[in-house]
């Protein structure tokens, strides 16, 4: 028989750690561990968060931007005789900014890595410069996904050619604008080469850990949407980008000139 002094601890005006201690005093052994389980990823969630709020406030926002890896190894998961070219390009040269500069035969050289605003200095360069280009060199590891659909639609656009020469790597992103052209030339010892995207820096406002996941997941999914169209519009088989799916972001799927003929990617081969 309960006492008046047990009676009032039960009450509903009681403090509230008794009655949650009574609460799971009534549990069973399956249902504590459940509710160990669930206070743990409650725990965990909650460092996630604490993480990837240090994470946000320190590097700004850019969805959908990929790992830039300078000269990232052959997949060693990828069929047994897939392409592995070498890139005599210097690993310092890649890894900085994208140059812009024009050449001599109406060639436009890219050449780094494709940072966030790369599309507008290229936009600049077209509108102060197109009427002289006519094909656009590329050696570039990669960078923003972005910059490099924008890049790639003013290059569809405007009918130029895209050139990927013999010993230049062509990465991540790059292939995107390499697929834009409306001739697509290379040599058959060039590195071009995909991979999956990965979200470098999420968001710069303090949110969740889960939300920001999410709106990576997302962001990823619409971005590879975008590439898939845009392939499709310039010609090139968007079955290309099942190997950037398939391959992570710090290996990279080379194809050879097999692949880009079936896939439509090299419309012209050259011995440079």
């Amino acid at each position: 028989m309960k006492s008046d002094a047990n009676a009032r601890a039960l009450s509903e005006e009681s403090p509230f750690y008794r009655r949650w201690v009574q609460r799971v005093a009534d549990l069973d052994d399956g249902n504590i561990l459940r509710v160990a389980f669930f206070a743990l990823l409650a725990g965990t969630a909650s460092v996630l968060f604490v993480d990837f709020r240090e994470l946000t406030a320190s590097e700004g926002a850019a969805l959908a931007v990929p790992m830039q890896p300078i000269l990232p190894p052959f997949n060693p998961d990828g069929p047994a005789d897939g392409a592995n070219p070498q890139v005599t390009t210097s690993p310092e040269l890649l890894e900085q900014p994208l140059e812009i500069a024009l050449g001599t035969g109406g060639e436009l050289k890219l050449t780094g890595s494709i940072d966030v605003g790369s599309a507008d200095r290229f936009a600049a360069e077209i509108a102060a410069r197109g009427e002289y280009v006519q094909t656009v060199v590329l050696d570039s590891p990669g960078g923003s996904v972005m910059d490099a659909l924008a890049i790639g639609s003013l290059i569809h656009d405007n009918g130029l050619a895209t050139k990927v020469a013999a010993g230049s790597l062509c990465a991540s992103s790059c292939p995107i604008i390499f697929a834009s052209g409306a001739e697509r030339i290379a040599s058959a010892e060039a590195a071009v080469g995909v991979h999956q995207i990965y979200a470098a820096a999420l968001s710069g406002d303090q949110q969740d850990a889960l939300r920001v996941a999410g709106t990576a997941m997302s962001g990823a999914q619409s971005t590879t949407a975008e590439i898939i169209t845009h392939l499709t519009k310039t010609g090139v088989d968007p079955a290309l980008w099942l190997h950037a799916l398939e391959t992570p972001p710090d290996r990279l799927y080379y194809f050879t000139p097999e692949e880009m003929t079936r896939l439509k990617l090299v419309t012209e081969f050259v011995e440079n």
